[in-house]
This record gives structure tokens, sequence and C-alpha cells, in this order.
């Protein structure tokens, strides 16, 4: 089987990464995204556009995915239910989802939203994206795709 790479594309800031590896390995790569964007022509480069609908992207991702399949999002609910289909899910800090810690970053977050929801002024956005990040994800998605590709 095959691995293809899913990319949740809207805000992901590591589309480049996702190519090159995808380049390196000879697999297909699938960016979904509510608008389009500028991609290299191959072949294996492939664009979904899908409305503009409160997680269209993210349902089709999540559709998409399946053992054999590996997901790029920074999404945790996303996550989740792509790790529920059998995929192996990287964010794009370079950081894999996995099963025995999604319950709690999905736990994290709704605590998260419901401070900034109530006034709280001490909790922030998500950090800058440094070019360590990058470097990480890089080498995780290096190793999730190898991964993947074993029999």
């Amino acid at each position: 089987m095959t691995p293809t790479l899913l990319v949740d594309a809207d805000a992901c800031p590591v589309k480049d990464e996702c190519i090159r590896v995808a380049e390196r390995y000879g697999v297909a790569v699938l960016f979904v995204a509510n608008q389009g964007f500028r991609l290299p022509r191959e072949p294996h480069i492939q664009q979904m556009i899908v409305g503009g609908g409160f997680d269209e992207a993210d349902d089709k991702v999540a559709e998409l995915a399946e053992p054999g399949k590996v997901v790029v999002t920074s999404d945790i609910l996303l996550a989740d239910r792509c790790l529920k289909a059998g995929a192996a899910v990287l964010g794009s800090n370079g950081k894999p989802f996995t099963d025995d810690m999604i319950g709690t970053a999905i736990a994290t977050r709704a605590i998260m939203n419901d401070l900034r929801g109530s006034g709280d002024q001490t909790t922030k956005g998500a950090p800058p994206f440094l070019k360590e990040d990058r470097s990480r994800f890089l080498q995780a998605l290096d190793l999730a795709v190898s991964k993947a590709a074993r029999p």
C-alpha cells in the first residue's frame, strides 16, 4: 500500500516540506483547502478545493483518512477523527498525534477555549512558528511516511 499525504492546507505553514517528503518517497500529496493557492504542476501533487462552509475541509480530510495515509493538521479535533479512521497524524510543529495523547489534547483545548470565552487575558494563542518547528516537522514527516510505506 502506497501511503498518501493528506494536508489540511488552510493556514498550513509546512506545504513545501510536505511536497519535498512526498517527492522523496514517491507518494501522492493532496492539499485540501477552502481556497486555492499555487502548487508545483506535478502529477503526484494535487489540490482539492472544497466549499467555504464551516469544517468542510476538515470533513473532507477526515473522510479520506484511513490506514496508510499520513494526515498533516494542527486541528486537534480533526486529528482525533483521523486517528479513529486509522491514519497516522502529524501536527505542523512536528509532534505526532497519538491515541495515547489525543484525549488530553482535546481536554486541554476545551479548557483553553473556556478560559478565552470567559475573558481570561492570560491565555495566548499558538506560539510563533519557528525554524526549529519546521526542522522537527520535516524529520517527523519523513519518519511517518517511511513507516507508513513499510508493508
